[in-house]
C-alpha cells in the first residue's frame, strides 16, 4: 500500500506542475512585465520539455535502476519548483520550468511501471484506478488551488506550494520503493533517435505555437521549422527500426493491443487537458470572470473524476475495457456537444455541467488504457511501454492545444472580417434601434463600442470553432475501441 502511495504522489508532482500556473498567466505576465507571447513560453517551455524528457523514462529505469531514478527526479524536481518560486525575470522562470519538467516528466511511466509490475491479477485493477487518481485528478484541482493561491497571495506561491508534496513523496520513495537488483550491463542512451526526436517534436511544436502570428508559410523560419521536423522525423524513423537498441523501440507497435491502445492513449491526450485551456482564456476574455471562479469551474471537472474514479475501484475487474472506453469517450462525445452550443453569454452553471461530465468521462478511461496497453507486453519491457505510453499522450495534448488555439484565432479572424463588413453607412438596418442595441455610430466612443462587440463575437465564434475540433476528435476513438481484442492472450514469446 506505501508503494502504491508513493507512486501516486510522485505522479501527482508532475501531473500538478502542468496546469497550476494556467490561471496565475496573468499576475506572472504584469509581475515580470511580459507580453502575452512571451509569458506564454511559461506554459509551451514546460510542455516541449515533457514531451521531450518523458520517453528517457525506459533509459534511466534501465541504466541506472527505478529506485534511483525516482529518489533523484523527486530532488532535483523540489529544486527547480524552489527555483521558479524565487525567480525574479521570465527567463529565469522559464529556465528552471524547464528543468522542472526534464526532474518531473519520467518519474510517471517509471511510477507506473512500478505499480504494473508490483500488483498483478486481480489486484492490478484497482490498483491502477487508485494510482490513476494521481495523473487526472490534480491536473483538475491545480487551476482552482493555483487561483485561489495567485489571488490571496502571489504568483510565487503557486510553486511553493509543491514543495511539501515534493518531500513526501522523497521520503516514500527512499522508504517503500525496493532496491533495483544489480545492474550487469549499463544501457547506453541512443543519442541518435534522441537529439533527431527531440528536433522533430520541438520544431512542431514551435511551428504550431508561432505559425498564426508568423503567417505561416509565408515565414521563413516556419519553412525552416516544417523542413527541420520532416528531416528529423525520417531520421528517428529509419533509425529505430534499423537499430538493435533504438531510443524508442517502435517495434512494440507490432502487438496489436499496444498499437490500439497508443491510438487511443494519443486521442485521450488530446480531449484531456485542452478544455482545461481553453476554458479559463475564453471566460477572461468575454467575461472577465476572476481567477478564484474559473478554478471553481474546473473544479467541476475534478469532482466528475473523483466520482467516477472512486466507482471505478470497485468495478474495473469485472467490466469489459471497451465497454469502460465507450462510457468515457460517450461522456467527453456529450461534453463537446454541450461546449458547441455556448455563447458569449453563456451561463456559469453550464460550463460547470459540461466540465463536469468531461472530467466524469476521464476517470473511465485510466483504467481500461493501462490494462489494454499492457494486457500482451512483455513485463520486462514494461518501462519502456509507459514511456511510449505517456509520451503520445503529452505530445497529443500539447500539439492539439496549440491547433486549437491556432484554430481560436484564424477563424477568429476570419470572423471578423466577415462581421466587420456589415457595419458601413449604407447598412440601413443600422438606422433601427432594435438592431442597434443602446450601439451609436453618431460619434467615436459609439463606433469603439461596435467594433469591442464585434470583436467579442468573433471571438465567441472562434471558440466554438475549437469546441466542435474537440467534437469531432472524440469521435475518432469508436474504431479503435471495436479492433480491441479481450480478453487478451497474454504475453507470447517471439519464437
Amino acid at each position: 500500500m506505501w508503494l502504491l502511495i508513493t507512486c501516486t504522489l510522485v505522479t501527482t508532482l508532475y501531473a500538478t506542475t502542468i496546469t497550476i500556473a494556467n490561471v496565475s498567466l496573468p499576475q506572472i505576465q504584469g509581475a515580470l512585465s511580459a507580453s502575452p507571447d512571451q509569458v506564454a513560453w511559461v506554459i509551451t517551455a514546460n510542455l516541449i520539455a515533457t514531451a521531450l524528457t518523458i520517453p528517457l523514462a525506459g533509459w534511466l529505469s534501465a541504466r541506472f535502476g527505478r529506485r534511483r531514478t525516482i529518489i533523484w527526479g523527486v530532488a532535483g524536481f523540489a529544486g527547480a519548483t524552489l527555483m521558479c518560486g524565487l525567480s525574479t525575470s521570465l527567463t529565469e522562470l522559464i529556465f528552471w520550468r524547464v528543468l522542472q519538467s526534464c526532474f518531473g516528466s519520467p518519474l510517471t511511466p517509471i511510477a507506473q511501471s512500478l505499480v504494473i509490475d508490483n500488483f498483478t491479477g486481480d489486484k492490478r485493477s484497482r490498483a491502477l484506478a487508485i494510482y490513476s487518481m494521481g495523473v487526472s485528478v490534480p491536473p483538475t484541482l491545480a487551476p482552482l488551488l493555483g487561483g485561489y493561491v495567485s489571488q490571496e497571495f502571489s504568483w510565487h506561491w503557486v510553486f511553493f506550494i509543491l514543495i511539501p508534496i515534493a518531500m513526501l513523496a522523497l521520503i516514500g520513495a527512499i522508504t517503500a520503493i525496493k532496491p533495483d537488483p544489480p545492474i550487469k550491463e549499463r544501457k547506453k542512451l541512443d543519442w541518435t533517435g534522441f537529439l533527431s526526436l527531440s528536433v522533430c517534436v520541438a520544431c512542431i511544436q514551435l511551428m504550431l505555437d508561432r505559425g498564426e502570428r508568423a503567417e505561416w508559410f509565408d515565414s521563413p523560419e516556419i519553412i525552416i521549422e516544417c523542413g527541420l521536423a520532416v528531416l528529423a522525423g525520417w531520421v528517428f524513423v529509419t533509425h529505430c527500426l534499423t537499430t538493435d537498441r533504438p531510443f524508442m523501440d517502435l517495434r512494440l507497435l507490432r502487438e496489436r493491443n499496444f498499437l490500439l491502445g497508443i491510438g487511443i492513449a494519443t486521442i485521450f491526450g488530446m480531449l484531456f487537458v485542452t478544455p482545461m485551456v481553453l476554458m479559463p482564456s475564453m471566460l477572461q476574455q468575454l467575461r472577465d470572470v476572476p481567477e478564484f471562479t474559473i478554478g471553481m469551474l474546473i473544479a467541476a471537472r475534478g469532482a466528475g473524476t473523483i466520482a467516477s474514479m472512486v466507482f471505478m475501484i470497485f468495478i474495473a475487474n469485472n467490466w469489459n475495457p471497451k465497454l469502460l472506453f465507450l462510457i468515457g469517450f460517450g461522456l467527453h462525445t456529450y461534453a463537446g456537444l454541450e461546449m458547441t452550443h455556448f455563447e458569449q453569454n453563456v451561463s456559469l452553471a453550464e460550463v460547470a455541467w459540461a466540465m463536469g461530465i468531461q472530467g466524469l468521462g476521464v476517470g473511465w478511461l485510466w483504467v481500461p488504457m493501462s490494462l489494454v496497453i499492457f494486457s500482451n507486453l512483455d513485463p520486462r519491457r514494461s518501462a519502456e511501454g509507459a514511456s511510449l505510453f505517456h509520451f503520445v499522450r503529452s505530445v497529443g495534448s500539447s500539439f492539439y492545444i496549440s491547433a486549437s488555439i491556432v484554430v481560436v484565432f484564424h477563424t477568429q479572424k476570419m470572423s471578423y472580417g466577415e462581421l466587420v463588413q456589415w457595419i458601413n453607412p449604407f447598412n440601413r438596418r443600422l438606422g433601427y434601434d432594435s438592431v442597434m442595441g443602446g450601439f451609436s455610430t453618431d460619434s467615436a466612443a459609439g463606433l469603439a463600442g461596435i467594433a469591442g462587440e464585434v470583436s467579442r463575437q468573433a471571438t465567441t465564434i472562434g471558440y466554438v470553432n475549437a469546441f466542435h475540433l474537440f467534437l469531432w476528435t472524440s469521435m475518432l476513438v469508436y474504431p479503435l475501441i471495436a479492433l480491441i481484442v479481450w480478453p487478451p492472450t497474454g504475453y507470447r514469446p517471439q519464437s
